[in-house]
């Protein structure tokens, strides 16, 4: 397929997914729940920290997390007590457990309270074209306070190999505007030039079929390849076609 031919095909797989009816089964429907933008970020941030597995049962396990949290997230960040944590304790999605989820409500009330948000990690750490370095840096903030060994494993780093699939969903999530009702656009002082599309089984087998991916690994070399090759097709929003590779792996079996 020549370069005119896919884009023109991919945009057209663009256009089919990329609207809310995507929402009815994706664990994006989660921060869709709230408007403010605090929920937002921490809804989709811990929702995407536990997409991994059965959508169905990752929709299912993140609703469950939301009402943990007495279904005003950013609220609970903030003002939560050692009471509050007791009811944490029993949640559970394949290996991300309780102690894993009272650390991470810690983490964030120390970025909210020392670091300016979420957002605000990433603006400081941005780079022109990537926000896989700030990535790294969001990883060495995120476990800047005491924690366990154990729970370091859920948030990637890029700087170590990682594709970091669930952590560059939730930017395109928070960086992509909304002119679809898919993706929020809440994070203005980024780019959707600058970010790298959720590489998993699914979008990687899709992109080595249509030969936008050679690597085998969906590791970091693997997505900087990807990368190079979406932002041929648009340099300006490459992580558009997400929902193309996406759509083709988990729909159409392509």
């Amino acid at each position: 397929m020549i370069k005119s031919d896919l884009k023109d095909f991919l945009d057209e797989k663009v256009e089919q997914y990329n609207n809310p009816k995507f929402l009815e089964d994706d664990p994006l429907q989660i921060p869709h729940l709230f408007s403010k933008k605090e929920d937002i970020e921490i809804s989709g941030f811990l929702t995407a920290t536990i997409a991994w597995g059965n959508r169905k049962s990752i929709i299912k396990n993140a609703s469950r997390l939301i009402e943990l949290l007495d279904n005003a997230p950013y609220d609970f960040v903030l003002n939560h007590t050692e009471t509050d944590f007791e009811k944490l304790t029993p949640f559970v999605h394949r290996t991300f457990n309780g102690l894993d989820l009272q650390y991470f409500i810690q983490s964030l009330q120390n970025i909210y309270a020392n670091h300016g948000g979420l957002e605000s990690i990433f603006v400081q750490n941005q780079e022109k074209d990537s926000l896989q370095s700030a990535i790294s840096k969001f990883k060495e903030v995120f476990f800047e306070i005491p924690h366990q060994t154990r729970t370091m494993k859920h948030v990637s780093d890029p700087n170590k190999g990682s594709a970091a699939k669930r952590i560059n969903m939730f930017l395109r999530w928070m960086v992509r505007n909304n002119n679809t009702g898919v993706d929020f656009g809440i994070w203005k002082k980024l780019n959707p030039s600058q970010l790298s599309c959720p590489l998993d089984v699914h979008s990687g087998n899709v992109a080595r079929k249509l030969k936008l991916l050679k690597r085998k690994q969906n590791d970091a070399k693997a997505l900087a390849e990807l990368d190079r090759n979406l932002r041929k097709l648009d340099p300006k929003d490459p992580v558009k076609y997400d929902f193309a590779l996406f759509g083709l792996g988990v729909f159409e079996k392509f």
